[in-house]
């Protein structure tokens, strides 16, 4: 039967309105719901540390050195790393993204992790937390599916969940502090139960406290990875008495984001080995 003229602006109308919802239906689910605010960076640009600068300052480097060993922490914002160079100033040990959200996962992760593995360093891989796009628990599956898991080689660091300033939009990503501190533990328990390892908490005290409330309960269980470009560590949020690893600065050598473990090298081996 003909269409009638009048009939086809509408006919046209709705076949791009089906167009554009087909191409939503397209997009993994936690893509096409996480929405940034106006000028922020594209998802998946996050990296440890992006925000410490902008709220904590910058207020120099470390001016005493305990019994400490040097690490690196990497993302897609490094691109292919120059692992030789950084085994030859002394760095021991790196973290590299591997994922965020359940949308992303870093590019140049084989490169990173496997480098790093492929000098002789002790390395592991990070999760950046979205906690406005998914629940813990999703989050902790997708990493662990692509390249957060662990292995008792002795040379594998247990995964990291990043949470920090939310880079897309509200500091605290929309929640109240007892729905993050509910989010973390949804995460926490999913990777302790896929991978039999304790998560390392990467944060900085002031996040902490302002989007947890600085809660205490995961001190216990979860080594702690505190970010402060400073000369020292500074206040530890609640219930930790000493930190595992310290990022202290994101303009270091070779790589901007320079770590220190607290211990030698062979309390970095022990970490590994859990």
């Amino acid at each position: 039967m003909p269409v009638h003229r009048s009939c086809l602006p509408r006919i046209r109308a709705l076949s791009t309105a089906g167009a554009v919802l087909l191409a939503l239906l397209s997009l993994p689910p936690a893509a096409a719901a996480a929405e940034s605010s106006p000028g922020a960076p594209p998802r998946g640009s996050a990296h440890m540390g992006m925000g410490v600068a902008a709220h904590d300052g910058s207020g120099g480097l470390p001016t005493a050195r305990t019994t400490q060993t040097e690490g690196v922490d990497v993302s897609s914002h490094q691109g292919n790393v120059a692992w030789k160079t950084l085994w030859d100033s002394g760095v021991r040990w790196a973290y590299a993204k591997a994922t965020e959200g359940t949308y992303y996962t870093n590019p140049y992760r084989s490169q990173q992790y496997d480098g790093a593995h492929d000098v002789g360093m002790i390395r592991g891989a990070y999760h950046f937390a979205t906690p406005d796009t998914s629940t813990g628990a999703a989050q902790a599956d997708y990493f662990v599916a692509r390249g957060g898991g662990w292995s008792a080689d002795g040379r594998t660091l247990p995964g990291v969940l990043d949470i920090e300033w939310n880079p897309y939009g509200a500091a605290c990503y929309g929640k109240s502090q007892s729905a993050m501190v509910s989010w973390i533990r949804d995460f926490l328990d999913r990777y302790r139960a896929l991978t039999g390892r304790h998560a390392v908490l990467y944060t900085a005290t002031s996040w902490w406290k302002q989007c947890t409330g600085n809660y205490a309960g995961f001190a216990a269980t979860n080594p702690l990875w505190i970010a402060r470009y400073a000369s020292t560590v500074g206040e530890l949020p609640a219930g930790w008495y000493t930190y595992t690893m310290w990022q202290y600065t994101s303009t270091g050598p070779v790589v901007g984001d320079h770590d220190r473990f607290n211990g030698g090298l062979d309390r970095v081996r022990a970490l590994a080995l859990g």
